[in-house]
């Protein structure tokens, strides 16, 4: 059969070791790849390259369109980018895959019945990296959240489910407050659900949701969230499961998918050939099964389920009482290799099959292309800097002097501070810093106004002697708000 090209990167820290150990594996196992290597990482980053990885990689991920990544090291300070997203929002990496499952009583975990898959969002949410210091006191990071964004994901984790024969799909989310942003991921849930009948779907508020998942973990299948909650969620869950460098991930988008470790590179580790190289070797199995080689795949995965079994371990996940051996990295590897074409005997044995391509005609659009709504400029909220050496009750103070710019067709209807009303009809034990939402309407109810009245009023506002920071228009859909009201309206 015809080998496929991939690229590899050896990565920083353990790294170059685990990457090792999973070739050696992958190969002996007869995987089909012919590898072009790259460099990425520490060296790229400190020859001043501050993506950490060089134009000639980025021509080599676009040409094989696989990447398998060994964990790197970003530089302290200096202004480097995390490489791991750059990858992610730069190539569309959209869906981030992370199973999470207890290998008892091989390896240690209070969750003996754990399987569970995290379908994490991976080029949206606060990880936009939009982030400003706006004042002496307030720093903001904006969240952005898009409904192609949010109609990928999700429909990723129902196909994910189909794929796979996972029975439900539920979505965290805190729509309970972040009412525009989680709201519309929640919406979207609910609009793609029922187009799979035969999957179970539920929600649940993401901090119950959390707890529910590290006391029983048992009652998810799959989980589907946006970046944030999906990066935090997953490091929990494989933790709980028995160990994060038991975790592998994929990375997949509409033409290139990159696999991984998910923990990082543990340069105190490096060189001891102490590491695990288990989360690595796990991703190159998702790999393995993204290009078709189901053969491999199984024949790897089930060598190293029952090396577990054998209690063949390193030294994170030994135990006295269960565990026979400790070794090191490449002995572990050799393990795996050694029992290449037998099975796990109480862990259940993998199964993968391969899987007919289907034609682009006959594959269902991933987001869907909605006609515009209907956008009505119905008035503007003025972020000033503002500050009179008072903590408490200065709301009052800052409403008053807002008001003097009214004119024009609009009028301030108003003032808050971190999202709590401070004016009018504000409450004096309201701790404030220097940071002011003034809210600006038209001077009759729900009547649109101009970005010319806008203008106008931010150079009232600057002929008062006032710093307006920032600005954003508050706009009607279809005749619905798409603003929030805030805390204490």
């Amino acid at each position: 059969m015809t080998n496929v090209p991939i690229t590899v990167a050896h990565g920083d820290g353990i790294g170059p070791e685990i990457m090792e150990a999973t070739l050696h594996i992958l190969k002996a196992a007869g995987a089909r790849i012919d590898i072009e290597t790259i460099e990425i990482g520490e060296k790229v980053y400190l020859s001043g390259n501050s993506a950490g990885i060089a134009p000639e990689s980025w021509e080599s991920l676009r040409r094989t369109k696989v990447f398998l990544k060994a964990p790197i090291t970003t530089p302290q300070g200096g202004g480097f980018k995390s490489l791991n997203v750059t990858v992610r929002k730069t190539l569309g990496l959209y869906a981030n895959i992370r199973p999470c499952v207890s290998y008892h009583p091989f390896v240690d975990t209070k969750h003996p019945v754990m399987d569970l898959v995290i379908v994490r969002e991976n080029e949206e949410d606060t990880y936009a990296g939009i982030e400003y210091r706006q004042t002496d006191m307030v720093e903001l990071c904006l969240k952005l959240i898009s409904r192609p964004g949010c109609e990928k994901i999700v429909r990723y984790a129902f196909e994910y489910a189909l794929k796979n024969k996972r029975k439900k799909v539920t979505a965290f989310m805190k729509d309970n407050i972040m009412k525009q942003t989680d709201g519309l991921f929640h919406r979207v849930f609910d609009e793609i659900a029922p187009e799979y009948p035969g999957i179970e779907a539920d929600h649940w508020i993401v901090d119950i949701g959390a707890a529910k998942m590290a006391d029983t973990p048992e009652n998810f299948d799959v989980l589907v969230m946006q970046n944030l909650y999906g990066d935090i969620l997953s490091d929990v869950a494989a933790q709980i499961a028995g160990s994060v460098g038991l975790a592998g991930s994929a990375n997949i988008g509409e033409n290139i998918s990159m696999f991984e470790a998910i923990h990082g590179s543990a340069p105190r580790r490096a060189g001891q050939n102490l590491a695990n190289p288990s989360g690595l070797f796990l991703g190159s199995i998702m790999m393995m099964v993204h290009l078709n080689q189901p053969d491999v795949a199984e024949l790897a995965h089930n060598a190293w389920l029952r090396t577990l079994e054998d209690g063949i371990h390193t030294y994170d996940i030994f135990k006295d009482g269960v565990s026979k051996e400790k070794v090191g990295t490449k002995e572990f590897a050799q393990a795996v290799v050694d029992r290449l074409g037998k099975k796990p005997e109480t862990l259940k044995a993998i199964e993968y099959k391969k899987v007919e391509e289907i034609a682009a005609a006959d594959r269902k659009p991933i987001y869907s292309i909605r006609e515009p709504e209907k956008k009505e400029l119905v008035g503007v909220d003025v972020f000033v800097n503002w500050w009179n050496g008072n903590f408490y009750g200065d709301g009052e103070v800052i409403g008053k002097k807002m008001e003097e710019v009214n004119g024009g067709g609009v009028k301030l209807v108003m003032v808050s501070n971190r999202g709590t009303k401070v004016y009018p009809k504000g409450m004096s034990d309201t701790f404030c810093v220097d940071h002011w939402r003034c809210r600006f309407m038209s001077d009759n109810d729900n009547e649109i106004i101009s970005h010319a009245q806008v203008i106008d009023l931010l150079s009232r506002i600057n002929a008062a002697g006032l710093d307006f920071i920032k600005t954003e228009h508050l706009y009607n859909f279809s005749g619905q708000p798409g603003y929030s009201l805030g805390q204490g309206q």
